[in-house]
């Protein structure tokens, strides 16, 4: 694959996750996180059941529905609320600790530890997150705070399970 090609799909993420927090502060209602959240995920959601038709199959059905809580279900509930609640910034900032989670508990959910280069690396994410979003005048809410570090917690528990159970077999991701 073409290098120009990789870097472009590598930019597009970022500015598609940032639009969650314009559009959110922006369009959305205030107070409504789950509807938010329902908004945001469903028709990804319904998108793929159309293009995969498959259902999951026996204990797959478990874990699809721990997967599809932490992370989408309470993971968006947290996002929108922490996202209504701070500056889109400071939410950015909680939420981007969900990599420093995932590697709190890999070593006890994967016997994985991690180096001390993915940590640097996680904490120079967060604190380049920091410098682009954070401003002298952002205000704090503890709901807002707690709803960040929620979400943040609820997808680094998501992403370590995800890569403990694997996929089914048979399927592609």
């Amino acid at each position: 694959m073409n290098a120009n090609v990789i870097a472009a799909r590598t930019a597009l993420t970022p500015i598609v996750w940032g639009t969650t927090y314009a559009v959110t502060t922006t369009w959305l209602p205030a107070g409504h996180p789950v509807t938010a959240g329902l908004l945001r995920a469903l028709p990804a959601g319904l998108i793929l059941l159309l293009i995969t038709r498959t259902l999951p199959t026996g204990s797959w059905w478990w874990r699809s529905a721990v997967l599809g809580i932490l992370n989408i279900g309470l993971f968006f509930t947290l996002l929108f609320m922490a996202a209504q609640q701070l500056p889109g910034g400071v939410a950015a900032i909680l939420t981007s600790t969900s990599p420093l989670v995932a590697m709190a508990i890999s070593p006890f959910l994967l016997g994985i530890k991690p180096t001390r280069g993915h940590i640097v690396a996680a904490i120079l994410a967060l604190l380049g997150v920091s410098a682009i979003t954070l401003t002298p005048g952002a205000r704090l809410t503890v709901v807002g705070v707690i709803a960040g570090l929620g979400s943040a917690i609820s997808m680094g528990f998501g992403m370590v399970l995800a890569k403990r159970w694997g996929q089914p077999a048979g399927r592609n991701p």
